[in-house]
């Protein structure tokens, strides 16, 4: 019998009962598709690749990322739970080395959530990400911790929740926002005033096929994940970057997933988008599958599958060359902008529209940031949206000092009802969730 040369979990849950529409592109069959497939490969049958059963998320872990608007269960059903259970539950097997990686092939997907949801975005409701990510904190007491994103989108709702934390690396490698929903992910985004290079996104031209995305790997990935020295390695695995998807214009294919998967070694992988059910999720997880358990995969190949027709041209090669250098040089900057920043600021602003694509809902968004010596910073958040409904929100880090705490206690014991639906706090320091309404 084959044997995996590192023992492997995977994790299966199509969702059955939810879907946008019956012919939305996020549907059930995008990993029915890929069971048949790893059924008929005979993948289950090999000695280390382990079949496991998703648990269900609670509401703890919802809590712990998001503040959901009005509440929890306005916003998400019980398949994103079992979607993030099945997430945790990989994660909890590589923790208790049960297994020595994962694959939670589970669906709907989360990586468009931002920290507050007032609705569907990006086919995401919840992030499941950052809910295993923020479980794993809770349960094993886990710091650095490095998420990368694969997916062809932009992951713009693991970004903003990691936005100002500097014990997550977020690096999304993704196509260029100027040509593709969600519009964002620049190379100039690089993190908040007291976590500047712990973002890092890598925006690729349109047509980028095999050779850009493993250049990016070796030459920026790599490099800044050896420097970031993380304690688990999550990946956000979207398959959206393939050839024949039909909502993205890149060009990439399973093997050059499968080499991908080989160079980066995950500690878990968590499927995103990938909307080619049929020419493209079958092989593209399969070869991710076979590379996460150490096998060969070179024999995995698209039926129509021609190189040439898919190679990048030399205009796309250079463009990457340049890319490349000039995000080496925003990082290596990072630490120093920094230092300044903690020393000549108070406060910081930032304020966003963010539209709910899938759920049509226009959201305006004041975040004030206090720019502290000593820890990352508490938070607030003024949401409204085109709805009339009106939030305020408070984020205490896990390693608030003493006076980022009780300025986020003030915030909230001190906001006037009057002016807002509703008002929230998430201590993660005490592992605290409140919430009071006009």
């Amino acid at each position: 019998m084959l044997q995996a040369k590192h023992t492997t979990g995977l994790v299966f849950f199509p969702a059955f009962d939810w879907a946008i529409s019956p012919t939305h592109p996020e549907r059930e069959e995008r990993l029915l598709y890929t069971q048949d497939q790893i059924i008929e490969e005979g993948i289950l049958d090999i000695d280390g690749v382990v079949e496991m059963k998703p648990d269900m998320a609670t509401l703890e872990d919802v809590r712990r990322v998001h503040f959901c608007v009005p509440d929890e269960w306005s916003v998400l059903t019980q398949s994103h739970l079992i979607s993030a259970g099945g997430a945790k539950t990989i994660a909890t097997a590589v923790m208790e080395k049960r297994v020595e990686r994962g694959f939670a092939l589970v669906r709907p997907p989360g990586h468009h959530a931002m920290r507050v949801v007032h609705g569907a975005r990006g086919f995401c409701n919840v992030n499941i990400e950052a809910m295993m990510v923020e479980y794993l904190r809770a349960a094993y007491g886990l710091e650095r911790i490095a998420i990368v994103d694969t997916d062809c989108h932009h992951g713009d709702g693991t970004q903003d929740i990691y936005w100002h934390d500097p014990d997550t690396l977020f690096l999304s490698i993704h196509q260029d926002g100027r040509t593709l929903y969600p519009g964002s992910g620049f190379h100039h985004e690089l993190g908040g005033p007291t976590a500047m290079g712990s973002t890092i996104n890598i925006p690729l031209p349109p047509g980028t096929s095999q050779e850009g995305f493993l250049r990016v790997m070796e030459k920026v990935v790599l490099p800044i994940l050896k420097d970031f020295q993380p304690q688990i390695v999550i990946n956000s695995a979207g398959q959206d970057n393939h050839y024949t998807d039909p909502i993205t214009n890149m060009n990439f294919c399973a093997q050059g997933y499968a080499r991908l998967t080989e160079m980066l070694q995950p500690d878990v992988a968590v499927l995103e988008g990938g909307y080619s059910i049929e020419g493209a999720l079958p092989y593209v997880n399969v070869g991710i599958i076979l590379a996460l358990a150490g096998l060969d995969y070179s024999k995995v190949q698209e039926p129509d599958y021609d190189p040439e027709k898919i190679r990048q041209s030399a205009e796309t090669d250079a463009h990457i060359h340049k890319l490349t250098d000039e995000i080496l040089d925003y990082y290596g900057k990072c630490a120093e902008i920094v230092a300044h920043n903690r020393e000549s600021k108070e406060f910081a602003q930032r304020e966003r529209t963010i539209f709910y694509d899938t759920d049509n809902i226009l959201e305006n968004q004041k975040e004030r940031l206090r720019v502290c010596p000593d820890c990352s910073g508490v938070l607030s958040i003024d949401s409204l949206t085109d709805r009339g409904y009106h939030i305020f929100a408070v984020h205490i880090p896990r390693k608030a000092c003493n006076a980022c705490l009780a300025l986020g206690e003030e915030w909230y014991d001190t906001v006037n009802l009057r002016a807002y639906d509703r008002a929230f706090l998430q201590d993660r320091r005490n592992n605290r969730y409140l919430t009071k309404s006009s």
